[in-house]
Parts: C-alpha cells; structure tokens; sequence
C-alpha cells in the first residue's frame, strides 16, 4: 500500500494505491489521523486501491467518526469495482459519500470558512 496526501483548495487529498489489509491498516490508521489532525476536510481517492478488508473499512469508518466529531466530513472518490463491492456487501456504501471523481467530490465538500 502507498498513501501520498497533497493540498488541494484548503482540502486535503488522500490517495491510496495498492491492497489495504490488516498488514498495513495501521499505516493508513496514522497517514489518517494525521491528516484528521491537520484538516477537517477529506477526500481519500481510492483509484488505485485494488482491495480493502475488513480492517481497512474499520479504519475509514472510525476516521469518519472523528471527522464527524469535529463537524469535518470525508468523502471517498473513484472506488474501483471490486472495491466498491466490499462497500456494498459490508453496508457501509450508505454511510459514506461515494463520488466518481475528484471533479465530482469537491464541489460536494461542504464550503468552511
């Protein structure tokens, strides 16, 4: 798994490329709180994700928790197929807002001041 995380309009982007697995949920727990802790606005691009367990959801829902929290919001975008299966079959599809695109999931980010 590769995580790189960039600026873009005061949100930051979170693109994760390769397997998310218990073997390194941990490194996507820390790459997340991290950015958790800096910005309150997420997009995490899952384009390159070619498979996310068990763990891997546990670590996006709990970050979702915490954004909430701090009345942040992350948004997940460019899901491929076999990943956005596990979403479906988990039923956590419904809990998170799934865009397309990076086109698609700015415009859908809340506008903060």
């Amino acid at each position: 798994m590769k995580i790189t995380v960039k600026d873009i309009k005061g949100i930051c982007l979170m693109a994760i490329s390769g397997r998310i697995d218990s073997s390194n949920s941990v490194d996507l727990e820390s790459a997340l709180y991290k950015a958790i802790n800096e910005n309150s606005r997420i997009i995490i691009d899952l384009a390159d994700a070619e498979y996310i367990s068990s763990s891997g959801l546990r670590v996006l829902l709990a970050g979702k928790k915490m954004l909430k929290e701090r009345d942040g919001e992350m948004i997940l975008i460019s899901l491929q197929p076999v990943v956005r299966d596990v979403f479906e079959i988990a039923g956590l599809a419904r809990l998170f807002l799934i865009k397309k695109s990076l086109e698609d999931g700015l415009p859908a980010m809340k506008f903060r001041p």
